[in-house]
């Protein structure tokens, strides 16, 4: 092995790198990650603008700055001196709160984003990663988790009917799509042994070996490929998680005008504007950790550069990747309608959970394989009976019956007697005789009839 290879792993941080940080190192990196996240909010907001009107073939903001990038930094710095309204119903102090937690709960997940290996800042020796700890991943659910009391209280708090129904609609919204993403990072438990950030990255630098049917292969290293449903269904969880299109309704302006923050204005309304772009980045850079090797630098560009994952260069592979994955966020918002809320509700519950607890127990199944413990009879009948069902429901047997189609004449004979009458089914009012006017001017004169007299 080179000396840049020997070079390349010892740049894997563990847990005890982060217990010799001195505590200045410890500020400069957490004041970084602030202002690392503040620049991400004001560049993603310029970057979805100007994404959605080129696919929309449109002019986007091109006034404010060079062609149009300092157009966040003059709305962010506008909205802090706007006139603050606060409703004479509203509970003040939970008022006030409840966008702080909100702002805070989605900086505090940064905390143990891995941004790169080990690296030398100001004659030290530290990891590109504020803290680490065992449990990295269950603080990264628990800061998604205490973003819903923050949507939930400025709903509750605010004294105004639509405000609370937002709330309540985006705390189920977000309630049920996190146990499918919960459910997608067990996958990654399983695989990886560990729930560090920081090891996860590390257990993705090289391909797995795998051995299946006394045949070794070697897996893929990124789990975005090894774990591709576990992938998948964090993606469409992390977009119903954030609130975003087609996801979007906590916030469906035809239903509920603004959501849960309906009533807020000024730097209130900003922190909640800075948590939803900030948690978009946050689910983006979690799924880069997990499933797209981290910070580390994709096949191609190691095979040729050994000296790729060194130094600070694993900051422009990690926020390439997350670039890519904002991407489609964005890419989703200008495609697709929204969707009717009992349909995303019923996707999340009867499609996502099932799929990932089945995906779960086969993958459980295949990890006890490996190791030997079962037969290789036990291997291919189970296959064989896992095979012959997955064929069942993709051909949809048991095919679901149909329920007979009946005529009006039908439905109304079976009514049982003494009901309510039935009002006309069309529900339509007769047209004034100005329209039937208009109309009948409109109308093509008739051939061999009678010529149509005007009315006076």
């Amino acid at each position: 092995m080179s000396e840049l290879a020997v070079a390349a792993h010892a740049v894997d941080p563990t847990l005890e790198t982060f217990e010799n940080d001195v505590w200045w190192i410890v500020l400069i990196k957490l004041v970084g990650v602030f202002v690392l996240l503040l620049l991400l909010t004001l560049f993603t907001i310029n970057y979805e603008r100007k994404v959605v009107a080129r696919m929309a073939v449109r002019p986007g903001p091109n006034q404010v700055g060079p062609k149009g990038w300092l157009q966040s930094l003059s709305d962010g710095m506008k909205l802090p001196f706007k006139e603050e309204i606060i409703p004479k119903t509203a509970d003040k102090v939970v008022y006030f709160i409840a966008p702080v937690i909100s702002a805070t709960t989605a900086f505090t997940a940064f905390s143990v984003m891995p941004f790169g290996g080990v690296v030398t800042m100001f004659g030290q020796k530290t990891a590109l990663q504020l803290t680490d700890v065992p449990v990295s991943v269950l603080v990264l659910l628990a800061c998604s988790s205490m973003s819903v009391y923050g949507v939930v209280l400025a709903g509750w708090a605010s004294g105004s009917t639509y405000p609370l129904l937002g709330g309540l609609r985006s705390s189920a919204q977000m309630i049920s799509y996190e146990v499918a993403m919960g459910l997608s990072i067990v996958a990654v438990f399983m695989t990886a042994g560990t729930m560090s950030t920081s090891q996860i990255v590390k257990a993705q630098a090289s391909g797995t070996p795998v051995e299946i049917f006394g045949t070794e292969l070697t897996a893929p290293g990124w789990y975005a490929v090894q774990l591709l449903p576990s992938f998948i269904i964090y993606m469409i969880a992390a977009v119903g998680e954030t609130n975003r299109a087609p996801f979007d309704l906590p916030e469906a302006e035809s239903e509920l005008v603004g959501g849960f923050h309906t009533e807020y204005s000024s730097f209130k309304f900003a922190l909640f504007f800075l948590a939803e772009y900030i948690n978009m980045i946050t689910v983006s850079a979690f799924a880069t950790t997990l499933f797209l090797g981290g910070w580390r630098a994709p096949a191609p560009i190691t095979t040729f550069w050994e000296g790729a994952n060194s130094g600070y260069w694993p900051l422009l592979w990690f926020f390439g990747k997350v670039l890519i994955l904002l991407f489609g966020f964005i890419w989703l918002r200008a495609t697709l309608p929204r969707m009717r809320y009992d349909q995303f509700m019923r996707f999340g519950w009867k499609v996502l959970i099932p799929v990932n607890l089945v995906w779960i127990l086969c993958l459980a199944f295949f990890k006890v394989a490996r190791s030997g413990q079962i037969s290789d009879t036990a291997k291919w009948t189970t296959t064989a009976v896992v095979a012959v069902l997955v064929l069942a429901v993709a051909w949809g047997w048991p095919a679901p019956k149909k329920p007979k189609q009946l005529s009006l004449e039908e439905e109304l004979h079976q009514r049982p007697p003494g009901s309510f009458p039935v009002p006309p089914m069309d529900l339509q009012v007769p047209p004034s005789p100005r329209a039937r006017r208009a109309v009948a001017e409109r109308a093509p004169a008739t051939v061999g009839g009678e010529p149509e007299t005007k009315e006076v």
